[in-house]
């Protein structure tokens, strides 16, 4: 979750570098929600009103990027709450809950693979992206956090079905639960 979090905050899912001719370096970076320069050392919020006139298929994918990874963050919560649940439950919980956590798991890791591969097409496509450009540093945390969340998923699968089950709790022979002879039975009252 805390990747996910960091790939959304971060401004560098695409970055450019070059050096300009005295030798100082130039960075450019795009975020989901803003866009950084080294030569004004701000940044922007963006995609701007004016990108979005000029462009408007740039801008709509653009901000569908940011739409679906802000939803994952979402859904990386739910699955927390549901996995804690999970956990401080009972055997019967925990022996029907990693159904529900998996899917969840898979789901957030399908949304962030939906973004990644929108936002790969973008880089693709569109003009302002030439030669030189790459993805950075948030590329690289969302694809990590969309891994881990396929491998967790994978190993509470694998959990579920190779461990052995807990044990739970085992019903007493009716033989124990009410007395067989007169000697026993003195003073029980049913």
């Amino acid at each position: 979750m805390a990747m996910t979090i960091a790939s959304v905050i971060i401004p560098r899912w695409i970055s450019w570098n070059l050096s300009s001719t005295s030798g100082a370096p130039i960075h450019y970076t795009y975020g989901l929600h803003s866009r950084c320069s080294s030569v004004t050392g701000e940044c922007d919020p963006f995609p701007t009103d004016d990108v979005c006139r000029e462009d408007r298929y740039f801008c709509n994918a653009w901000r569908s990027v940011g739409f679906l990874m802000s939803f994952a963050v979402v859904l990386e919560g739910m699955t927390l709450v549901a996995f804690i649940v999970m956990l401080s439950s009972g055997v019967q919980k925990r022996t029907s809950g990693w159904k529900t956590v998996t899917v969840l798991l898979g789901l957030v890791a399908l949304v962030q693979c939906v973004a990644m591969g929108l936002l790969a097409h973008i880089y693709e496509v569109d003009d302002r992206f030439f030669p030189g450009w790459h993805f950075d540093t948030s590329f690289i945390l969302c694809t990590v956090s969309w891994c881990t969340q396929i491998l967790v998923g994978g190993g509470l699968v694998a959990s579920a079905f190779l461990l052995e089950t807990e044990g739970g709790y085992e019903l007493l022979p009716q033989e124990n639960m009410m007395p067989q002879t007169e000697e026993r039975a003195e003073g029980f009252e049913p």
